[in-house]
């Protein structure tokens, strides 16, 4: 199982490329959009809101403190890397499921 949305790094971190629309009426994992995982956010894309809400929403899913979760690229942008350490195997497989 080797989603294109997925890498696992050699240090075990994960880097996940993800495509969020925030706005929208609740949070949640709304499949696949390309190459990338999409995520629909509760919170506004103003002042960071989206932002903080995803890497809540994120680190509640993988199961890891929120500072954990690592905003990699595209903090204004639809378009988002996310880093992530010390995910269980477990909580990966909850989570690539969830895409499907």
């Amino acid at each position: 199982m080797n989603p294109t949305w997925f890498r696992r790094e050699a240090t075990g971190c994960l880097t996940l490329s993800l495509h969020i629309q925030p706005g929208a009426k609740k949070t949640e994992i709304a499949g696949l959009h390309g190459d990338a995982l999409k995520i629909r956010l509760a919170a506004p894309p103003v002042d960071g809101k989206a932002n903080e809400c995803l890497v809540a929403f994120l680190a509640k899913e993988l199961e890891v403190p929120q500072a954990q979760v690592e905003l990699a690229s595209g903090a204004t942008s639809r378009r988002k890397r996310l880093r992530v350490k010390g995910a269980s195997e477990e909580a990966i497989a909850r989570l690539i499921a969830n895409a499907d």
